[in-house]
């Protein structure tokens, strides 16, 4: 066994493999960017080493330096984790020579599932069935347009290099053929330093399946049954669970051992995932192979027992697989959240912040997390978004999904926009508690996984105005009792006003809607007014961040979290059905203007222009791609919202922007018509 090893990698997937080796007695190094100087996985290592900037071209991608720090520190190993360097043949290539460890597959073998193209051309010929498609070295738009026409739409275009939905685009007819082929081309490029793609059909309700394989170097090569990886968003998976629902005994053999066959033909050693799309009628398709540990691994593990790290480990060290395929059995049903800072309500859009409240779910052996950051840790513009991952066991499915909504419901985050809420609609919808399932399922049900927030923001509205008005009166009475005269009635919190109303005013601003409200005091309870809407009934107490609160009736238990801004007190309240911020702003705020101009565009995000789509003075109809930000490895298309001419674009290629800047001038027609007037 190993003494020491190096983890080439950051966040939850550091950690992780760091517990393991620990109980192992294997000593962890650490490498870290400018930005993760106090990452958990920096903290958490007995050695650290500096590797560069912030951007991962600068640290996390530098081979080089990490097999120097290795080198220099007597590093046996390096385990890549999964990203990064994951998959990188070169690496893996650099690693032999240097007489350390690679904790993952042959070189050859990454060649051989590195490009798409050329991994579906070796699994055609070991007869692994394939979806229809063109995965050919011309690349010319002509061709791949032409092959489109051939195969029908809609196509699927997918980068042949990486993976994680980057390079990906539907294409529903040929008129969307060129945009989204110089979009998935340009994502390809800038993500894995290769613009080709391949083309395939597009199956319209498939269900995404794969299948865990883990081989030896002695030949022996075993799957670990099968994970349901249909609930997606932007190609990229949201849930996973294990076992795949309606998976019965013979397709799973099926399946399990088309897998197996795929890691045999490239010679095959350490843990990979093979990924197949499942249609409607049992029939199944290879897709791709990850030829690294997966973020989803983890439901695999709560249902065979076994810790798939330590696999790697004693397969790296050239043990023999720990069980053969007769001993792996399975139990139970085990489900994965990916907890990430993104925007659901805006197209699921990365954020970026600080973690200023952050309370987790109490671990056990139902509920697991898989983390790399703490409270005040920061998400950046840099790395991915995934925060943490939640994983939960239970002996069947139906109770694996309550597990799931009870740890979702104790998981709470504020500071950065997440996807919680999401995630909490999903566990709890019908739809996914049938196991109607595939990649379409987000899409299909998108009207309840997103809906009107009318109804959550007025309740939320009430209990943000009980919360001020309450901790506004704990503050004067820990001021009084300071103070030299506790009884003054400077200390009094009750609204008083000479020839007035006694009522507390407040401005609450709500999803970017603004809102006044007044507070009136009764005889054990509040009555509650906003904008012209009904009075409404409220009382409550508040201890601590909890807030027990009773709104017409209906009582609550909501965890408050807050934090202090130019704006003013932005608070976030949490309860199993709903978290909301909103911001209670002083009143010298009152009537701010914060006009913009109607026709400006402004970034969505923080991120970096990648790409102007039109020339300055063109002519363009709605819907039109004008500028394309990337940001966490994602692009984004701004378009026209009318017709008109872009004047002016206020950035270049490369440029970084910040949320909420101006990008460029647009001139919808009819004004343009004016200016051009004598």
């Amino acid at each position: 066994m190993f003494n020491k090893i190096l983890i080439a990698n950051r966040g939850e997937i550091a950690c992780r493999v760091m517990r393991t080796a620990k109980s192992l007695g294997i000593a962890t190094v650490a490498v870290y960017s400018e930005a993760d100087a106090e990452a958990a996985h920096v903290i958490m290592a007995d050695e650290a080493f500096y590797l560069g900037e912030a951007p991962s071209k600068d640290s996390y991608l530098r081979g080089d330096r990490i097999i120097d720090i290795a080198e220099r520190c007597g590093a046996e190993a390096i385990h890549p984790g999964y990203g990064f360097l994951s998959e990188n043949a070169a690496f893996a290539r650099a690693c032999e020579k240097a007489g350390i460890a690679f904790i993952g597959p042959p070189a050859t073998a990454i060649d051989a599932m590195g490009s798409k193209s050329a991994a579906k051309t070796i699994m055609e010929a070991a007869g692994v069935p394939l979806v229809p498609g063109y995965h050919g070295a011309d690349q010319s738009p002509a061709l791949l347009r032409k092959e489109a026409e051939r195969i029908g739409f809609p196509v699927l275009l997918k980068a042949v290099a990486g993976g994680g939905g980057k390079g990906m685009r539907v294409v529903w007819s040929a008129k969307e053929f060129d945009e989204a082929l110089q979009a998935a081309q340009r994502e390809g490029k800038s993500a894995f330093g290769n613009g080709d793609v391949l083309v395939e059909k597009y199956l319209t309700k498939p269900r995404h399946v794969e299948i865990q394989v883990f081989a030896d170097s002695q030949g022996n090569c075993v799957y670990l049954a099968e994970r349901d990886c249909s609930i997606q968003r932007r190609h990229q998976k949201v849930l996973e669970e294990a076992p795949a629902p309606g998976m019965t005994p013979e397709l799973r053999t099926a399946m399990g051992e088309a897998a197996v066959k795929a890691a045999e033909a490239i010679g095959y050693v350490g843990a990979g995932t093979v990924e197949f799309l499942l249609d409607e009628d049992g029939s199944f398709y290879f897709m791709e192979m990850n030829t690294r540990l997966q973020v989803e691994h983890p439901v695999t593990e709560m249902i065979t027992g076994q810790d798939l790290v330590k696999w790697q480990l004693l397969v790296a060290c050239g043990q023999p697989l720990p069980l053969k395929q007769e001993q792996i059995k399975i139990h139970g049903h085990a489900m994965e959240v990916r907890i990430y800072a993104e925007d659901p309500d805006n197209d699921f859009l990365p954020a970026t912040g600080k973690l200023t409240y952050l309370r987790i779910p109490d671990a056990s052996n139902n509920v697991r997390i898989d983390t790399g950051v703490r409270e005040n840790d920061v998400v950046s513009v840099y790395y991915d978004p995934m925060i943490a991952k939640l994983i939960v066991w239970d002996e069947n499915r139906d109770r694996a999904i309550q597990r799931l909504q009870r740890a979702l419901a104790d998981y709470r985050i504020d500071g950065v926009k997440t996807n919680l809420k999401f995630l909490t609609r999903l566990a709890e919808h019908s739809g996914f508690a049938k196991a109607d399932l595939d990649t379409g399922f987000i899409e299909r049900y998108r009207a309840d996984l997103l809906p009107n927030q009318q109804q959550e923001d007025e309740q939320a509205l009430a209990l943000a105005a009980l919360y001020s008005v309450l901790s506004g009166q704990q503050k004067r009475q820990r001021h009084a009792a300071e103070s030299d005269d506790p009884n003054s009635p400077w200390h009094a919190y009750s609204a008083w006003r000479l020839n007035a109303r006694a009522r507390h005013q407040l401005q609450l601003a709500c999803r970017g809607k603004t809102y006044h409200a007044h507070m009136s005091q009764k005889v054990g309870y509040y009555l509650l007014e906003v904008e012209d809407g009904p009075a409404r009934k409220v009382m409550g107490v508040l201890e601590g961040d909890q807030l027990r609160a009773t709104l017409d009736g209906h009582s609550f238990n909501v965890n408050v979290a807050h934090r202090f801004s130019d704006e003013g007190e932005w608070l976030t309240l949490f309860n199993g059905f709903f978290s909301t911020e909103v911001l209670c702003q002083p009143q010298y705020l009152h009537g701010a203007d914060h006009h913009e101009q109607e026709a400006s565009l402004t970034a969505p995000m923080n991120g970096t222009v990648v790409a102007l789509l039109c020339q300055t003075g063109q002519e363009v109809e709605p819907g039109t791609g004008l500028i394309v930000i990337e940001a966490m490895k994602m692009e984004h298309t701004l378009r026209a919202p009318a017709r008109g001419v872009v004047k002016e674009f206020y950035f270049e290629p490369g440029d970084l922007v910040s949320e909420g800047i101006e990008l460029l001038e647009f001139v919808p027609a009819g004004d343009a018509d004016a200016e051009e007037a004598p």
